[in-house]
């Protein structure tokens, strides 16, 4: 009897020590945020890929929780020309860029649509060796893929 009372003081020491040790770990992890990104070539998809941005980030409880990427090629970069851009498009734009998410333009689209970083709505970076290529690199360093 004595060595059963042993045991279970030894397994519930055991378990105590680890229960503290994991709620340290925990409060002393560093972030392991989620790393997405969307794929954006359609121009009919526009608003339905923003839209999807945003839910994401509602969804984790802001852009602070997510790491995210917007990666735009072929007739979508149209949209995010700021003389073309709508008011929704511009701002949705605009709150994205402020909240972190990298805005990556196709350099090889760029160059057919004739159009420089300038010209596009604030926050955009040019992917300059290509959208897929961006694409690619985002999903070597771990990001998940999402094409809406």
């Amino acid at each position: 009897m004595n060595r059963r009372n042993m045991l279970w003081s030894a397994v519930s020491a055991l378990g105590a020590a680890l229960g503290a040790s994991r709620a340290q770990a925990a409060t002393d992890a560093p972030s392991n945020k989620l790393k997405v990104v969307y794929h954006l070539s359609d121009a009919e998809k526009v608003n339905f890929v923003l839209g999807n941005i945003q839910n994401h980030i509602d969804g984790v409880g802001g852009p602070e929780h997510v790491t995210l990427a917007l990666v735009i090629h072929g007739p979508a970069l149209k949209a995010f020309h700021w003389a073309q851009a709508s008011p929704d498009v511009s701002k949705r734009v605009g709150d994205f860029s402020k909240g972190g998410v990298e805005l990556a333009a196709c350099g090889n689209t760029m160059k057919a649509q004739n159009v420089t970083l300038d010209e596009l709505l604030p926050g955009f970076v040019s992917a300059e060796r290509g959208g897929v290529v961006r694409l690619a690199e985002l999903q070597s360093q771990g990001y998940l893929y999402l094409r809406p």
